[in-house]
């Protein structure tokens, strides 16, 4: 009974190493390997010009909650777990003001309302992302929704861990940034003021390139045009939610059209 164990458990052992040596099982792995590079290194490239306006914004918003009293730990647990960009911004105003809980879940609603937006448009492409989708819908911003929006990833490139490792690593540039600007703001005293447009030179930047790359720009025609109506008809301090109502209405019109000029 023994030897038939000894012999049953020698053969399973051999069965395992022909396995994992087997030539097919060594290159699928390689292959996989390779597969994962070459999507990090897609993904870092991509997220090359959002980098560099996260970081800028990121120190921004370090030096003006560090100047409100606030230490390095506020400023890294904000960016880690608000991560709203802008809405962190307004944040320092309210906690430094004295808001209500009331008034700031009004304020972060009318700031963030965009996202509703984004969220209905990602309801495809996020479909199939597994264990990862919760934390791809927390770490959707602005401009990780124009990366992962920007159009079918080349092939050799994992699409999900695409937007994964896009979503992380814009997310470690604004704690970074946030980190940097807390610190610099205890040791050097300098004059903030404008550091803000840095994200709309990001969005100019990501806009162009965009262009660059498609020859169909009937989408970023319709964006632009709508946007304008908007502003001139209901100003600048409500023109936004208007006109992502009527970008997503547009672009629903316009989907079966794009699909087929895609393909």
């Amino acid at each position: 009974m023994n030897t038939e164990l000894l012999l049953q458990d020698d053969s399973e052992q051999e069965r395992e190493q022909n396995r994992i040596y087997d030539p097919k099982t060594v290159k699928s792995n390689t292959a996989n390997i390779l597969d994962r590079r070459k999507t990090v290194r897609y993904a870092f490239m991509q997220s090359l010009p959002v980098m560099a306006g996260y970081i800028v914004l990121g120190i921004g918003f370090g030096i003006l909650l560090q100047s409100k009293g606030y230490n390095v730990w506020w400023s890294m647990l904000m960016s880690t777990l608000i991560y709203a960009g802008s809405m962190q911004y307004v944040a320092v105003d309210l906690m430094s003001g004295g808001a209500t809980i009331l008034a700031s879940a009004l304020m972060t609603l009318m700031v963030n309302a965009r996202h509703l937006f984004y969220g209905v448009s990602m309801l495809e492409r996020y479909k199939d992302t597994g264990k990862v989708k919760p934390y791809l819908i927390f770490a959707l911003t602005d401009e990780t929704y124009s990366l992962v929006c920007s159009g079918d990833v080349p092939e050799g490139v994992h699409q999900t861990r695409y937007f994964g490792y896009v979503s992380l690593m814009n997310h470690c540039y604004w704690v970074l940034g946030s980190v940097i600007g807390t610190l610099a703001g205890t040791l050097l005293d300098f004059n903030s003021k404008g550091i803000d447009f840095a994200m709309t030179a990001l969005f100019v930047v990501i806009f162009t390139e965009q262009l660059e790359k498609k020859e169909n720009h009937i989408s970023a025609a319709a964006g632009l045009g709508i946007s304008l109506l908007c502003l001139f008809f209901f100003g600048a301090s409500r023109f936004l939610i208007p006109a992502m109502v009527g970008i997503t209405v547009c672009l629903m019109v316009l989907q079966r059209r794009l699909e087929q000029e895609v393909r």
